[in-house]
């Protein structure tokens, strides 16, 4: 029987805190609806007593979606008891619209902390986790406490304090490697030293939460999920303080591809791409091409060696379908990016792949030929040519449905300007568009950058209003063909 892995997704917490990623209240919701979708079994929403704003997020995400548990942050046991509590009736104020609710407690245990950053001993340490663990239940009965700095702290203790919360009421335990210092080795073995040696450890889940700081954080939770741990916390594309967390998506497909292992989680991993992008966007993280799974040259291949094997057998060089999220059907060949000095090559390149979709010719910085074959479903009449480069409208409607921004008719113009083919988008803006200009220039430029990205092409992109593009059977006009050589 497989073993279910619970997700949780820090996003809106511990990934809203790098410098210059804040989201409104609006987008907050449209990223957890986006989780929501993507099969995420836990949302942090927040940390409601820090701001007024945050415990607007925590009650507003609590209203709109549904399944997910909504889990709240409060400071550490470490501050005045009256200050603590005040942080936990706050979080339990803020959950009280989630259907499922979950207060998230707990302190540092580390010598490091203990000594230096408490001026303390473990006996009060273990008093206060267990006060806190208790006060929690009060107001819930999804109680997690964390650990914090659980990497460099003692097996020994932090078994102790583990069992302590446990009994205290705490149905999830989380073990963070909070600088990022474990290797993948001895963080499994702190998770298979807290499975073998706490008393009721039957009776709670304990839970990773790896920081990316010497480059360890997905090893390490996986690690942790092989010797026994059964929650994750992640963000989507690794974002976080400092080197960011363990990314959602690798997580996902790690478990996905390698089923022998007989863990499962909840993650529709057709949406992944999607909800990468809206935070990318959203939370202006540009994603670095080659990052593992939602990079955008995850899966393309340019060596020439690499070419000839997955025009082959994709198994020779691919082991994820990109499209699918499954293991690669044996036999089939899939995305390539080839580049050649020669433009005859062309219709070879057709012939050995004539059940693709499109070949893209564009131009590497180094001045060669670029051929993408890339797997787009599409047909025939749906694609217009410009500039050398087949496009089809739905690249087009891929990038602008990640902006909430923006309404849902679109209208891409065709013209001939200086004998130059142009590419021009008009785009209606949604009712929750903003009035500010510095934040609408902000979303166009983003736009471009996009759709440069996805189609080789960089179009002129214009924001309407609402209402202002021509309609043709009740949606807008996609393609109008104006060039001279049409």
């Amino acid at each position: 029987m497989s073993d279910r892995l619970f997700i949780f997704d820090t996003t809106l917490r511990d990934g809203e805190q790098v410098p210059g990623c804040q989201l409104n209240s609006i987008e907050k919701i449209q990223v957890a609806k986006a989780l929501e979708e993507l099969g995420v079994d836990v949302i942090e929403a927040g940390f409601p007593v820090s701001s007024p704003g945050d415990f607007n997020s925590v009650v507003e995400i609590s209203k709109a979606v549904t399944w997910p548990t909504i889990c709240a942050l409060t400071r550490k046991a470490e501050v005045r008891r009256t200050t603590k509590e005040k942080d936990i009736d706050v979080a339990a104020e803020a959950l009280k619209y989630a259907k499922h609710g979950r207060i998230h407690t707990g302190i540092g245990t580390s010598d490091y902390h203990i000594r230096y950053k408490f001026n303390s001993n473990q006996e009060d340490i273990l008093e206060r986790a267990v006060a806190a663990a208790k006060y929690a239940k009060r107001y819930v009965e999804d109680v997690e406490f964390y650990c914090e700095d659980a990497g460099r702290t003692d097996n020994e203790y932090l078994a102790r304090v583990v069992e302590a919360v446990i009994k205290a009421g705490a149905t999830v335990v989380n073990i963070p490697d909070t600088t990022g210092y474990c290797l993948p080795d001895e963080y499994g073995a702190k998770i298979k030293y807290l499975m073998d040696h706490v008393d009721g450890i039957e009776n709670a889940i304990i839970s990773t939460h790896c920081h990316n700081d010497l480059g360890m954080a997905t090893a390490n939770t996986v690690q942790g999920v092989l010797n026994g741990a059964r929650q994750v916390e992640v963000t989507m594309n690794g974002i976080g303080e400092r080197a960011g967390n363990t990314s959602l998506e690798e997580i996902a497909m790690i478990f996905k591809s390698h089923k022998e292992r007989d863990i499962i989680t909840n993650i529709n991993t057709t949406k992944i791409y999607g909800v990468s992008r809206m935070v990318s966007s959203l939370m202006n993280m540009p994603i670095q091409p080659n990052k593992a799974i939602v990079g955008r040259n995850a899966f393309a291949h340019s060596s020439g060696i690499h070419q000839d094997g997955v025009l082959k057998n994709r198994e020779s060089y691919e082991i994820i379908d990109p499209e699918t999220g499954e293991p690669v059907p044996e036999g089939e060949i899939g995305e390539l990016v080839l580049t050649t000095l020669d433009r005859e090559m062309m219709p070879l390149i057709r012939y050995r792949t004539r059940d693709l979709t499109r070949i893209l010719p564009g131009k590497c910085p180094c001045g060669r030929t670029h051929l993408r074959i890339d797997r787009i479903k599409g047909r025939s009449d749906d694609m217009f040519i410009i500039k050398g480069v087949n496009i089809f409208p739905m690249q087009v409607e891929k990038i602008l449905v990640q902006f909430p921004e923006l309404g849902s008719n679109y209208l891409i113009t065709l013209e001939t300007v200086n004998n130059q083919d142009e590419m021009i988008v008009e785009v209606e803006l949604s009712d929750l568009s903003t009035d500010n200009y510095i934040e609408l220039e902000k979303i166009r430029r983003d736009i471009i950058r996009q759709l440069k990205d996805e189609i080789l092409v960089t179009p002129k992109v214009k924001l309407v209003k609402k209402g202002s593009l021509p309609q043709s059977e009740g949606k807008a006009v996609r393609v109008k063909d104006l060039r001279d050589n049409k």
